[in-house]
């Protein structure tokens, strides 16, 4: 292998190690649910989901899909995109339940 392309590999692997250098702009991805495949996707700052519950808004803007894929992309996420939709995103951080109470072990929220 030239060392060249070992330079570039190395270089990835040093990258691939650090996400904080990553800024997703857009992303559309296929979350398969526990009922269903649902297609989660942000576009020029607004996620959307095909669920039910994300299409009938009734936990507001969000769904448990999009909050997930907010936990999984955290570090490549400016927090304006992290957190833009509804208080279930800063809720479910929180341990506090769409009712506003905490769940028992804090650490979920129940919907």
């Amino acid at each position: 292998m030239h060392s060249s392309m070992i330079g570039k590999i190395e270089k990835a692997h040093r990258y691939a190690r650090q996400p904080e250098r990553v800024r997703l702009q857009g992303i559309s991805a296929t979350f398969h649910g526990g009922h269903d495949d649902y297609v989660v996707s942000l576009v020029e700052g607004t996620w959307n989901c095909t669920c039910h519950t994300y299409e009938s808004h009734a936990v507001g803007d969000t769904c448990s899909h999009i909050m997930a894929m907010q936990e999984m992309l955290d570090g490549m996420l400016d927090d304006d995109i992290r957190h833009r939709q509804g208080d279930a995103t800063a809720m479910a951080g929180a341990g506090v339940a769409s009712t506003g109470q905490p769940d028992p072990d804090g650490t979920a929220v129940q919907i």
